[in-house]
């Protein structure tokens, strides 16, 4: 037995250690949180790297083991672990002395525990129950607060929301393994390799599966929760925007080979994608709280994930999850210097306002950008002239999101240039991470979905149209007409509270006072 083999049989049983060691913590000395993390992140580190060294190898103690190891795995054990040691850590200090750690701790151990067990999982069904794992174990971190009512009330509707999704979840099971006959992942995706046609029974499956992302991926009309679980300590909140809600793009991506002969799901994914990042992202601008600002930029994010999904985009899916997760537990994690920075950009010189010349030159700019992407993506990425018209449509819209960013700063020749290399450094830029993101993940043979592109394109014209306007007449009859409308985020969250408070109202009696010795020694628990 070669290195190569070795690696390829330990491989599985080091994945398989990270859950159950932050499980065992939880459960047993929940005070070790970061000696748990810091061991699971050295451990996904060791699976990485062992994976490198068995790249080709076969084993079959993997699949006896139910784990799935394979670089989409390594990716994002390394992002969880990551991310989770710095959560804990930052946790300690943020809860340092506050009755309740102890137990604080011990849900978000299990919290990582179940994230990481769905990653290595290789059965569908595992990966669902972790899902639900999850989803029930972040349900304790959301009411850590128990003396709050407004906690109670975001973590009942989140919770109410997860459920929906567990019922479309256990339809879309029974379904694939009557067509398939196993729930293994590899066994799926041969099945759909080999029925490029899918039988009635699997398109509705797959839209089960939409629907349940769509529920657990805060997409309107489901995404109130989301923007009021900011009652909960922030770490919970940088936990659950930068890790938790990215959990259905990557089930989208697990089961892609699937996915990708699903049209009427893909187009679905589209549709629900793009109308809540484009709602999303003008409702997002009439917000002046930093959390819940950022809260409304996940819910456009997802929905720009699932877009992706639905075109087919499968590695820049998984490379928009990598990037949103990082970016959002920084955000969180930093949002208590908001006020220092709100300070110093108030003591720096404003910039000129825009004006419809400095537009025009910033379309320019976009229009310029994206033919040099698809220049260049014909060397990097091996484009396919087929492929040309699309990539180009999402180069354009990639480069006209930056323009309201940089046309303030257009009022010169000069100024002009530096807003076209900026511009195109950073397409430029998102070409090598496509580059490098497509050799992680093989893109699926697809159906065509020219009817997304479409929509994707019409979308975000209409987009930029409306953020354009709205920008250079802040004042006008079309800004003095929808911003009431904007800054009540269209009235979606109070009718759909409104509906499943009648079926499921929450229980907001407030806990009686524990007893002085009680709280005195939680609070020594929580300083050992």
């Amino acid at each position: 037995m070669n290195t190569s083999e070795e690696w390829s049989v330990v491989v599985p049983v080091i994945a398989l250690a990270i859950p159950l060691t932050l499980a065992l913590t939880a459960v047993l000395s929940p005070r070790r949180a970061g000696l748990a993390s810091g061991a699971a992140l050295g451990l996904a580190l060791l699976v990485t790297g062992g994976a490198a060294l068995a790249w080709g190898a076969a084993t079959e103690l993997g699949p006896r083991l139910g784990v799935r190891v394979d670089a989409v795995t390594c990716v994002m054990l390394l992002l969880v672990a990551t991310l989770g040691a710095i959560i804990v850590r930052y946790s300690r200090t943020y809860l340092q002395g506050a009755p309740g750690l102890v137990r604080y701790l011990r849900w978000l151990l299990l919290t990582l525990s179940a994230v990481t067990a769905l990653v290595i999982a290789n059965n569908l069904l595992v990966v669902v129950l972790g899902w639900t794992a999850t989803s029930l174990a972040l349900h304790q971190l959301l009411t850590f607060y128990r003396e709050r009512p407004a906690a109670l009330v975001a973590a009942h509707k989140k919770f109410l929301v997860s459920r929906l999704a567990d019922l479309c979840l256990l339809g879309c099971l029974a379904l694939v393994h009557q067509d398939v006959g196993s729930l293994e992942l590899d066994r799926i995706a041969a099945w759909a390799g080999a029925h490029p046609t899918l039988p009635p029974s699997m398109q509705a499956a797959a839209v089960l599966l939409v629907i349940a992302v769509a529920l657990r991926s805060a997409q309107l009309p489901f995404h109130g929760w989301l923007l009021q679980v900011m009652e909960a300590p922030t770490p919970v909140s940088a936990l659950l925007h930068a890790g938790v809600v990215n959990i259905g793009g990557f089930v989208l991506l697990r089961l892609a080979p699937w996915m990708a002969h699903a049209a009427l799901a893909q187009l679905l994914l589209v549709a629900i994608g793009l109308g809540s990042a484009l709602i999303a992202a003008l409702v997002m601008t009439t917000r002046i709280s930093v959390k819940v600002s950022l809260a409304w930029s996940t819910c456009a994010q997802m929905g720009f994930m699932l877009v992706q999904c639905g075109l087919g985009l499968w590695h820049l899916a998984l490379l928009h999850l990598v990037a949103h997760s990082l970016y959002k537990a920084h955000a969180f994690l930093s949002a208590g210097t908001a006020v220092d920075e709100w300070r110093l950009r108030a003591m720096t010189k404003r910039p000129p306002p825009p004006s419809w010349g400095r537009l025009g030159i910033g379309v320019l700019v976009a229009a310029g950008s994206a033919a040099l992407w698809v220049l260049v993506s014909r060397h990097a990425v091996a484009l396919r002239p087929a492929d040309e018209r699309s990539v180009l449509l999402l180069a354009l819209v990639v480069s006209l999101s930056l323009v309201p960013l940089l046309t303030r700063k257009t009022a010169s020749i000069f100024a002009a240039a530096d807003v076209a290399l900026r511009v195109g450094g950073v397409v430029l830029l998102y070409v090598g991470w496509h580059a490098a993101a497509a050799r992680l993940l093989p893109s699926q043979d697809a159906t065509s979905n020219g009817a997304g592109w479409i929509l994707v394109g019409l979308g975000f014209a209409g987009l930029f149209a409306m953020k354009a306007t709205l920008q250079l007449r802040p004042e006008g009859r079309l800004a003095r007409a929808v911003y009431p409308w904007l800054f009540a985020g269209l009235y979606l969250d109070e009718r759909f509270t409104r509906l499943t408070f009648r079926v499921w109202p929450p229980r907001l009696q407030r806990r009686p006072e524990p007893p002085p010795a009680t709280r005195i020694q939680e609070t020594l628990e929580a300083r050992t």
